[in-house]
């Protein structure tokens, strides 16, 4: 069973100005769709960017698993030899999904109109994490699922036998469970439909239609209205893989609360579904100039170059929360930094995701010194002004990759150093983290 190695501590420190070049790894939501559509494929599919940390490599992993042949060629260079739809194997050991989520409810999702059992496990973090969102309609297709009280992994799927197509209206705004139902949906004869009354990542829909396959999305009033004709057969394809823009984040964020920063980030995704947070930090007076835009492996993309200056404190729109909701944590510390109020409503979502969120952040940044707010729904940070968090705390990451970065981030520049209790959860998703920021000019150690 996976499990979570020797606590990693890791501290940051006011220095100078952060400067220079940004190159973010690739897309984290985008890399785990191109192994697994590419495993579903018929033939090989070619894939350049993907991102290499540890939840990626945990799904490249399933998918050999299920029977595909997948291949590094070099760094960030993959290819998959997929099965075809309908085409996977019963694996013929447990199915370790590490730290990510987004892997597990993906993969269950494929497999689940297949009629074979797997089993699926992960880290301690994701082992307290709800499948039942996702479980709940797999059975509407005929899977059935025997997990720990909650819903929780270890877990075990066993896949319909004869699946049969679904009409599902997700009750809360989850890419994951829209794919999820999605992917199921490939193997099940006929049309399966899935109504998002909020908007959510489109990355499935995107690349569903690059691999051949027949889907519509239709806006009513009751939401987006996605309609999968089911049992294609998916072609292989070459994807280039954007920069993921949940990870610029924390370079972008830096450069804005760090005195004389100018930093450079290239090649950022600028998905609609996926920018809600540089649409925030635009509002909130950040000096960011989104240059040379264009399209990359069908996602469009811009050069980001980010200046230090001043911000103000706003009110966050709950409707925008499916577009940002991994970049809350970084967007609290920038908040710490702002002048005035800055209130997040809509984010209860936070409160299941690799840990709860909003109760991290929201004591870790009152040990810093900031004041905060907070209900099952909102998180209220009330600015200090740029440099006027005290810091000096040692936060806690509860095995989350985001609030540890978020945190770091913090101690770039509050007034005294901010340290984590364990940095190894970066890895999962950055894990050239710590030597990028340091290229820049941040002090970590």
């Amino acid at each position: 069973m996976s499990g979570h190695g020797a606590a990693q501590p890791m501290t940051a420190r006011r220095a100078g100005p952060l400067t220079g070049r940004a190159d973010v790894p690739g897309d984290k939501s985008i890399s785990h769709r191109a192994l697994i559509f590419g495993a579903m494929a018929v033939g090989e599919t070619r894939i350049t960017g993907l991102l290499e940390g540890q939840d990626v490599l945990d799904t490249a992993k399933a998918m050999r698993a299920f029977g595909a042949e997948v291949v590094q060629h070099g760094p960030g260079a993959w290819s998959v030899h997929g099965v075809g739809v309908g085409g996977f194997s019963e694996p013929a050991d447990v199915i370790d999904c590490g730290n990510s989520g987004t892997g597990a409810r993906l993969i269950m999702g494929c497999m689940a109109t297949h009629a074979m059992t797997a089993t699926f496990t992960g880290d301690a973090s994701l082992r307290k994490r709800p499948m039942g969102r996702v479980t709940d309609p797999l059975s509407l297709f005929g899977a059935q699922a025997y997990g720990r009280k909650g819903g929780r992994l270890p877990m075990t799927l066993v896949g319909a036998a004869n699946p049969v197509p679904v009409r599902y209206a997700t009750p809360v705004a989850s890419a994951q469970v829209k794919s999820a139902v999605l992917l199921a949906g490939l193997n099940a004869p006929g049309q399966t439909v899935v109504i998002e009354r909020e908007a959510t990542r489109d990355h499935s829909e995107r690349m569903l239609l690059g691999f051949g396959a027949e889907l519509t999305v239709e806006k009513t009033a009751e939401g987006n209205v996605i309609t999968l004709t089911g049992q294609p057969e998916l072609r292989p394809q070459t994807v280039a893989v954007p920069r993921d823009p949940s990870s610029a984040a924390f370079p972008v964020c830096a450069a804005l609360v760090v005195e004389g920063s100018d930093v450079f980030v290239p090649g950022v995704s600028q998905n609609l579904t996926r920018n809600g947070l540089y649409i925030t930090l635009v509002e909130m007076g950040a000096d960011i100039a989104f240059e040379n835009p264009r399209e990359e492996g069908g996602e469009p993309v811009a050069d980001l170059r980010v200046r230090f200056g001043p911000m103000k404190g706003i009110e966050v729109p709950p409707e925008r929360a499916p577009s940002m909701i991994d970049e809350y944590p970084i967007l609290s510390v920038v908040a710490a930094f702002a002048e005035g109020v800055t209130v997040m409503r809509g984010v209860k979502e936070l409160r299941v995701k690799e840990s709860d969120r909003i109760d991290a952040m929201a004591r870790g940044l009152e040990a810093c010194g900031v004041r905060i707010e907070e209900d099952e729904d909102t998180l209220t940070v009330h600015g200090m002004g740029p440099g006027g968090v005290p810091g000096g705390a040692t936060c806690k990451t509860h095995i989350d990759h985001r609030i540890a970065m978020s945190f770091l981030i913090l101690g770039m520049a509050a007034k005294a150093p901010v340290s984590v209790d364990d940095a190894s959860p970066i890895a999962t998703s950055f894990p050239i983290f710590e030597g990028l920021m340091r290229s820049l000019g941040a002090d970590l150690g």
